[in-house]
């Protein structure tokens, strides 16, 4: 039997930025084997072949070519990476070749049976306007690698093949990862990038659910399905990030905290201790004035305060010791 790779760890990234396609690659590799810098350089790399090209193109006789113009203006910047950071897929495809990985669009003839029986592959890349992740089998099982998640999530083999049916119906880009795969990833790499981690299957599985968890108050909150009528893809897209950060925040406190149900408890503390101010407040305005009243606290009597108050004491003394003393004589 084969040993399970990298000890049966899972390695996952969360989203840092706008580096989703280098999450991507790294968890189709599962490890950290490149940077944004490796992207950004494999991207300049090809700009400058795409140049070349265009270039003698435009140098051939009797072929005008209006768009090499646009193309080499100045400032144009570059044209496998946008300013946001988001990479082509010319470059996720660059970055697999250096491990001898192919990367085939799903749809493609040469996807073959895969599109309709998923489970014999060993790992997809889908994008979709900004966002790039990876789906892939570690061990046998199944994954979703999301950076947006804080942890992968686990897919049945049924699951996997329904999941991916309905991002081609939601205008994913799909396409297929084929070759041999890194087997292991010395563990002395971890950390370097800044926002990896190594994730046992129970862990992953912990971190997945005490976050359905926090997620799930009193009243349910709308699905996903219900909350995208009227919304566009971006609004969409949008929201499932700002929901993923939340979860990532929210994982990363369980991480530091010791225990995935210990910041849970935390969080249903923090709830009660806010709506305690709330029931706390109910008594009527004159109660509230009577204990504003009993709690304002009085300010230090000054010395000619004191010296009054003593002299009205003496008073009181000698007038209560003549009182006294006609009632004798009487």
């Amino acid at each position: 039997m084969e040993a399970p790779s990298n000890g049966g760890l899972l390695y996952h990234e969360v989203q840092e930025g706008k580096l989703c396609a280098v999450h991507c690659v790294n968890t189709a590799l599962q490890g950290p084997f490149f940077s944004e810098f490796d992207l950004a350089a494999l991207a300049a790399d090809l700009d400058q072949r795409e140049r070349l090209v265009m270039l003698e193109g435009s140098r051939s006789p009797g072929v005008a070519n209006p768009a090499a113009g646009d193309f080499f203006a100045e400032g144009e910047g570059s044209h496998n990476v946008s300013l946001g950071g988001d990479f082509s897929i010319q470059v996720l495809q660059k970055a697999l070749e250096v491990w001898d990985l192919q990367v085939i669009p799903l749809d493609s003839p040469a996807a073959g049976s895969s599109l309709f029986d998923p489970e014999q592959e060993v790992a997809f890349i889908c994008h979709l306007q900004d966002h790039w992740f990876c789906i892939r089998k570690v061990n046998g099982e199944w994954y979703n690698f999301n950076s947006l998640y804080p942890a992968p999530e686990h897919l049945s083999k049924f699951y996997l093949s329904a999941f991916i049916d309905t991002l081609k119906g939601s205008g994913w880009s799909i396409f297929a990862v084929r070759g041999n795969f890194p087997k292991e990833c010395p563990m002395a790499t971890e950390g370097s990038n800044g926002f990896g981690q190594w994730l046992t299957p129970d862990d992953a599985q912990k971190i997945t659910a005490s976050c359905n968890q926090v997620q799930t108050p009193t009243q349910q909150p709308p699905l996903l399905g219900e909350q995208s009528e009227g919304m566009s893809e971006m609004d969409m897209i949008a929201a499932q990030q700002e929901e993923a950060d939340l979860n990532a925040a929210i994982a990363a406190s369980l991480m530091d905290s010791g225990g995935p149900f210990a910041s849970y408890n935390a969080v249903q503390g923090s709830s009660n201790s806010q709506d305690a101010p709330a029931t706390e407040a109910a008594p009527s305005k004159d109660n509230n004035q009577e204990e504003a009243a009993k709690s304002e606290p009085s300010a230090p009597p000054c010395e000619d305060t004191q010296e009054l108050a003593s002299g009205s004491d003496t008073k009181r003394e000698v007038s209560s010791v003549e009182e006294k003393g006609s009632a004798k004589e009487e």
